[in-house]
């Protein structure tokens, strides 16, 4: 499952540069958490660093609407690191 913000966010920031999906971003007033790049760091980390690095806790939560397995958290991750290993190639190409 994605995890989520809540709203005891203090803004100070600590998660979005751990991110490894850049799934963080700050939002109109906290920040937020975009729950379709959200793997909860499988395939990563062994713990979500965003839910690590709060200085707040129960901060950042499981979203209840985005129920996903670790499975499915594992298949999102290879999905974006393939697509991202494939843009880069693109990139690279673009470059000769």
């Amino acid at each position: 499952m994605a995890l989520m913000i809540t709203d005891a966010c203090i803004n100070c920031g600590v998660c979005e540069p751990e991110c490894p999906n850049q799934a963080i971003e700050m939002g109109e007033e906290t920040y937020v958490i975009r729950a379709r790049r959200c793997t909860e760091c499988v395939g990563e980390h062994d713990t979500p660093q965003c839910q690590t690095l709060c200085p707040i806790s129960d901060c950042i939560i499981p979203n209840p609407r985005r129920q996903e397995s670790r499975e499915q958290l594992l298949a999102k991750h290879n999905r974006m690191k393939a697509k991202k290993n494939f843009s880069d190639a693109l990139k690279l190409l673009d470059g000769i």
